[in-house]
């Protein structure tokens, strides 16, 4: 089982598809190189859309016992780094029993920059964005909250909807963990938060479509730029690798609606260097 992360601007997405570079794509591409590969050899846990960077996803890579007796996990690491594509990193490896599943995660854990949505205030008010988070947390029908794809139950289980916080204990996001999310889900759930706190829509608002699913209500899609699926827990993960959020310290949003926009670019770096660091730490301590 290995842990791994990447840009999402650097991806046409998680799944393989033909001719556009994709993270299963370029995952089994590493592995063919290295005559790794077998068919039906690799599970990733965790699928996210184009634009959607992941700090931390997991898959299980089926390898020869002879391989992995010959190869540390330190040397196996850096032989599948080498052959990655730049905005992709693994940075964790360990053997696991041969019938483990990547896709039963405890819980996956999203991050959500509420500073990318155009409508988020200035300063935020907390017992809104409380409020909002209370009537998200627990089980709902999701309908009216996420992209339905196919016969897929639209009942989900919100464990935890809290506020994001930085350094100085002001709300930048909001921070969203459950065991399966649906398609759009998140990014849905950051545009009714910030909906709600910007006065764009209001609590009721947010009551009826998650009471009444049956009634189409859009409160909006967030962008993929703020998305970072954060961390995963694993029963078969050893170890301590889904690591706190760090009190990160980020450029403050401007007032001006121009400037907005400038600071969209700048935002976009930030997010990626927030990664390229933990990654750093991880990859580091193995």
């Amino acid at each position: 089982m290995v842990a791994f992360g990447y840009h999402g601007d650097c991806f046409h997405g998680s799944q393989i598809q033909p001719d556009i570079r994709t993270v299963e794509g370029s995952l089994q591409k590493a592995l063919k190189k290295l005559t790794w590969w077998s068919e039906g050899c690799l599970e990733i846990c965790s699928r996210t859309d184009a634009g959607v960077s992941v700090r931390m996803n997991l898959a299980c890579i089926t390898l020869p016992k002879s391989l992995i007796e010959k190869v540390p996990p330190k040397s196996m690491l850096r032989a599948i780094n080498d052959n990655l594509p730049i905005g992709m990193v693994m940075w964790h490896v360990q053997e696991v029993p041969l019938n483990a599943k990547a896709r039963k995660a405890n819980y996956r854990h999203y991050l959500y920059r509420l500073e990318a949505v155009e409508d988020w205030p200035t300063l935020p008010d907390k017992s809104l964005v409380d409020m909002a988070c209370s009537i998200i947390q627990g089980e709902h029908n999701f309908t009216n909250l996420c992209k339905i794809d196919g016969d897929v139950n639209p009942i989900r289980v919100i464990d935890e909807c809290s506020p994001w916080l930085d350094y100085n204990g002001k709300i930048i996001g909001i921070s969203v963990k459950a065991r399966a999310f649906l398609w759009n889900q998140v990014r849905r759930i950051a545009s009714a938060v910030s909906g709600v706190v910007s006065g764009r829509i209001c609590i009721e608002d947010l009551k009826f479509a998650l009471e009444n699913p049956n009634v189409p209500v859009d409160l909006g899609r967030a962008s993929s730029d703020g998305l970072i699926l954060w961390s995963i827990s694993h029963d078969e993960i050893v170890g301590e690798i889904n690591s706190t959020i760090p009190q990160i310290k980020f450029t403050e949003r401007p007032k001006d609606s121009r400037e907005y926009m400038r600071w969209l670019s700048l935002m976009r770096h930030e997010m990626a260097v927030f990664l390229e660091k933990e990654w750093l730490v991880r990859i580091r301590l193995e």
